[in-house]
């Protein structure tokens, strides 16, 4: 109880020195030179991106709620900012045009910093790493060591649509048929039925999916194919938003809240009972 009540000290703390920075940042009129700062406290609401289908980064309880480690940063970079935390659900490969479009103002859903993303979108992280793996339902398949291993004709390989996976698999894996899915239950559910031969994901959500289906004969790599820096997707052309999640994210993992937050979603296993 008194760690808890520590933390909770800790996060007021964080949430009250950014605060204070983005007041700062303030221009004499009181409008921040970030218009993407000025629309959000504007409104009293941050309005992030995320699919809520990612488990354990985020995901949708029975119950409706949004949980995991993407939605519990989402709430600190709410929090910092004094503002509603408003989270917007859409397939994955709708986050960046809603994010260039203006209908989210940040994104935090597992996605990968790539250069190609980088070119036209501002990352802050990483916040995480992970590296792509595989679920299948023949251990033979999943005993895989290299990348290569997949690359043959009778592999047929399922990814999220518009994610690094399916670009993995279109990259390294040419001579498998790639089948993209809309979310990470449907690439499942291809494994389960032996539509596909594997669904090729990141290696916290394989881990998760085996747990999820734990007797259905669902099999994981241990060690990951690739490395997949996660980080916070913003807007181009702010440089004092993209300095003040930095900011935020750097107070934030100093602290040792962000290594709580990963043992949290990542080591312990009862939220799983939340799940459908």
């Amino acid at each position: 109880m008194v760690q808890r009540f520590a933390r909770a000290w800790l996060l007021l703390a964080i949430s009250l020195a950014f605060a204070g920075f983005a007041q700062g940042a303030e221009t004499v009129s009181g409008a921040s030179p970030s218009p993407t700062i000025n629309r959000v406290v504007a409104r009293g609401e941050l309005i992030v991106g995320t699919t809520g289908s990612m488990p354990p980064l985020n995901m949708t309880t029975r119950d409706g709620d949004l949980i995991g480690l993407d939605i519990d940063l989402a709430r600190v970079i709410a929090a910092a900012m004094e503002v509603e935390l408003v989270a917007k659900t859409m397939p994955f490969a709708d986050l960046l045009p809603a994010l260039e479009a203006g209908k989210v103002d940040i994104v935090i859903s597992g996605m990968t910093i790539t250069p190609s993303r980088n070119r036209k979108w501002a990352f802050v992280g990483p916040y995480f790493v992970s590296g792509k793996s595989i679920v299948a339902k023949r251990a033979a398949v999943a005993s895989v060591k290299k990348p290569t291993d997949l690359n043959v004709p009778e592999m047929t390989l399922a990814a999220l649509n518009g994610s690094t996976s399916a670009a993995f698999v279109e990259k390294l894996l040419p001579r498998a048929k790639l089948v993209t899915v809309k979310d990470y239950d449907e690439g499942v559910s291809l494994v389960l039925e032996d539509r596909v031969s594997a669904l090729v994901a990141d290696q916290p959500i394989c881990q998760v999916s085996v747990l999820r289906h734990k007797d259905r004969g669902l099999v994981t790599l241990k060690d990951t194919l690739s490395y997949e820096p996660l980080g916070v997707a913003l807007p181009p052309n702010d440089p004092l938003l993209v300095n003040w999640v930095q900011n935020v994210l750097s107070g934030f993992t100093a602290s040792g809240e962000l290594d709580q937050l990963r043992k949290r979603w990542f080591e312990e296993t009862d939220w799983l009972a939340k799940l459908p």
